[in-house]
């Protein structure tokens, strides 16, 4: 994989770890609203205006993915627990699965669509801040055992 694609990878990856870290709202902290983020990496009005326009636009769709998986996932555990046929649950597993997967690439898409408004230069500082970020949760995490 060329350091490009690797790049991309890793901004990707920070913004599904903010997301899934910071539960204010369903699908993530708006880090392009954020003083400190908007500061750090110079990001402009256009560009967080661009950024949330590319939210607003999916949020809807995640949400309404994501009550059908929640359903979906509901509706296997009450096969799993009536002890249904195998074969009726592995269908059930299927269907939750691919739902599931297409909640991902939708998620995923609008977070790529985020990054592409960044200049080169901020993804940088985006991937900085993610690796500055995993060091203090490493650090965190590492005194919540000592204590």
């Amino acid at each position: 994989m060329s350091p490009t694609w690797r790049a991309a990878w890793r901004a990707i990856v920070f913004v599904l770890v903010l997301a899934t870290e910071c539960r204010a709202q369903s699908f993530g902290f708006p880090w392009w609203r954020d003083a400190q983020f908007q500061k750090d990496l110079s990001l402009s009005a256009e560009q967080s205006a661009r950024i949330d326009s590319v939210f607003q636009s999916t949020i809807s769709l995640l949400r309404q993915k994501r009550e059908e998986l929640d359903q979906q996932e509901a509706e296997l555990s009450r096969l799993i627990a009536a002890n249904a046929d195998e074969a009726v649950v592995v269908r059930q597993v299927d269907k939750v699965e691919g739902i599931r997967a297409g909640l991902n690439k939708h998620r995923t898409v609008m977070l790529l669509r985020m990054r592409q408004v960044l200049s080169p230069e901020q993804r940088v500082k985006l991937n900085k801040l993610y690796e500055d970020r995993q060091k203090d949760r490493k650090q965190d995490n590492k005194q919540g055992r000592e204590e």
